[in-house]
């Protein structure tokens, strides 16, 4: 049985081995492209595959675990191994990632005062719950075993957070205790600070790096911080940074391909790295993260194109080639081979077939859940998408204020249907004013609350608006409403399924439109999102995530895994009071140009 040590060197059989990774996370795409990213992988002259495991994804509900379809984590690993690939796996209960809460769930939530990654016997319960269900299915992957696992992450970048060596050391113990043999290791950035607060060196738990250029002076720091405790380890950068993720309203993020293979191949030179992103993929569904600026959240768009060296769809860039040779240079003897490409397609254009108000068929979606108070969306339903909440108000016939305190993310007011700004007049209050000119004594008061998407890095983790919805009341006049009405979308197929379009239309509300079309044939393709606002797309019940006019990117890319020869329906939930007319595909994103 092959074994693998980390020395001076990693050894592999006792022989040294430069670690040549890329990063591929397999819950970005679905199972079908798998196997033509890791092939271009290894074709690129790697012989490593890294990969996070997003605990959300997994335990979306408490105590219900899905390892099915694009979350088939083990069959992604025998497939890479199949291909001839060692695999680094990275299941810390928080993974940044640019995911949806950092890969947290968002039931954690439902714990008043829980505190996140720290050693709060709550928080660690709900790990080590976590870990009975995974770790059983990591033990048989791991080199000690015969598998392809070399090496396994304790916790991600906890220096750039936290310096609770206690919850580092139980982590690790779960861990082991869950059969974990092969080498643990812990990733920060390159500088003192972090590499104190984040690693377990004095425990001889192996350090690597996390930068994306000035290899050879980020090196350097990685390896004073070893040698001042005394190891003498190989130099690992756990994530050589070759794009960057992108915000909506912002330019999209580029670097030069000749500056990240000139980087890389410094890199090489004097230790081992892995790519971070080689393959980006989709933040398909509700997963995308989200940043934070001061006061300010800035969710993430939904593609995570990375502008790595694979495109969003798969395909080799100019970086591929030019990192390609770069890796060559170093080491000669590497095998490569040109990568698989595929044929992207425009797959026509289809009219509308039928559209319905979202405030007309609420209550044929679900039965609402009614309280005295409102509920947030983690107490109200799944914690993602969206909530709607209904409120009978009483109309005094002039002029009332209405006062949203403390909720988050995007919301829209609609009163009696039509829809009223809401304005902004301090971080907790959002203000309107009701003209109670009706004649009926009752206005009814709908608001629709987005979540965009949990901030997933930084001092905001543990801070109160990681909870969605509404958190602390309406206000009418001065007083707090009483009576709630919570409809809970997350578009799951029994919602869609609800969905009765004769129910009657107005563009001006949220709205869902359906598009029914037949397909001769099918292939990876996008959907032009330019001319709608804002909302989300499922295909065939698969949910491709969300557009929004704010830019940079104005499409949703479509793996021909969504689609089917035959007949094909395409629901979009649209929220800008925007009249969709038509649905066209095309063979390429559209998005700003620089």
């Amino acid at each position: 049985m092959t074994t693998f040590a980390i020395k001076e060197d990693f050894l592999l059989d006792e022989q040294p081995f430069k670690i040549i990774s890329g990063a591929l996370h397999y819950f970005r795409m679905t199972p079908q492209q798998w196997e033509d990213s890791l092939y271009n992988l290894k074709a690129l002259g790697a012989n490593t595959v890294e990969t996070y495991i997003p605990w959300n994804l997994h335990e979306a509900q408490e105590g219900v675990f899905d390892f099915s379809g694009s979350k088939n984590l083990e069959a992604f690993v025998r497939l890479a191994e199949k291909l001839g690939l060692w695999v680094i796996l990275r299941p810390s209960a928080y993974i940044c990632a640019e995911w949806e809460f950092g890969g947290l769930p968002a039931w954690l939530l439902k714990e008043p005062g829980i505190r996140l990654r720290s050693g709060d016997p709550r928080f660690m319960s709900k790990v080590a719950a976590y870990y009975q269900e995974l770790l059983p299915r990591l033990l048989p992957l791991q080199i000690t075993h015969g598998g392809p696992v070399l090496m396994v992450q304790i916790e991600n970048e906890y220096g750039s957070y936290g310096m609770d060596k206690d919850y580092l050391r139980q982590t690790k113990k779960l861990l082991e205790a869950g059969g974990i043999d092969v080498p643990l290791f812990t990733s920060d950035g390159a500088w003192p600070e972090v590499l104190d607060a984040g690693t377990l060196i004095e425990e001889d738990v192996f350090v690597t790096g996390n930068f994306g250029s000035r290899s050879k002076e980020n090196a350097a720091v990685l390896q004073d911080f070893m040698a001042a405790h005394g190891k003498k380890w190989p130099l690992m950068c756990m994530e050589y940074w070759d794009g960057w993720f992108n915000r909506w309203g912002e330019p999209i993020v580029k670097r030069d391909p000749q500056d990240l293979a000139n980087e890389v191949q410094d890199m090489l030179e004097i230790g081992s790295v892995n790519l971070y992103m080689f393959h980006g993929g989709s933040n398909f569904g509700f997963y995308n993260g989200c940043s934070a600026r001061g006061q300010q959240d800035l969710p993430q768009v939904t593609s995570y194109d990375y502008d790595a060296l694979l495109t969003e769809a798969g395909q080799p860039t100019e970086k591929y080639y030019l990192v390609q040779q770069a890796i060559k240079a170093v080491c000669p003897d590497v095998w490569q081979a040109e990568p698989r490409v595929k044929k992207l397609v425009a797959l026509g254009t289809y009219p509308v077939s039928d559209s319905v108000s979202l405030l007309k068929v609420k209550d044929q979606l679900m039965s609402p859940i009614t309280t005295a108070y409102p509920l947030t969306m983690e107490q109200a339903g799944s914690g993602y998408g969206y909530l709607l909440y209904s409120l009978d108000l009483k109309n005094y016939h002039h002029e009332n204020s209405i006062k949203v305190v403390d909720a988050g993310d995007r919301i829209q007011a609609y009163v009696d249907g039509a829809l009223t700004p809401l304005q902004q007049t301090d971080p907790l209050l959002r203000e309107m004013t009701l003209t109670g000119a009706s004649s009926q004594d009752i206005i009814t008061l709908d608001l629709l609350v987005e979540n965009q998407g949990r901030v997933n890095y930084g001092y905001k983790l543990n801070h109160p608006g990681q909870s969605k919805g509404i958190r602390g009341g309406v206000m009418q006049d001065i007083h707090f409403h009483q009576g709630y009405r919570h409809y809970p979308l997350d578009f799951s197929s029994e919602q869609l399924a609800a969905v009765d379009f004769s129910a009657g239309k107005d563009p001006q509300q949220p709205s869902f439109y359906r598009f029914s079309f037949d397909l001769d044939a099918i292939g990876d393709s996008f959907i032009d999102c330019s001319a709608y606002g804002k909302g989300v797309v499922i295909v065939n019940g698969h949910n491709l995530g969300r557009y929004w006019n704010q830019g940079p990117i104005y499409s949703l890319y479509c793996p021909k895994e969504f689609l089917r020869q035959g007949a094909n329906e395409v629901i979009i939930f649209e929220t800008e009071g925007i009249e969709l007319t038509q649905l066209r595909f095309t063979d390429q994103p559209i998005c700003d140009t620089e």
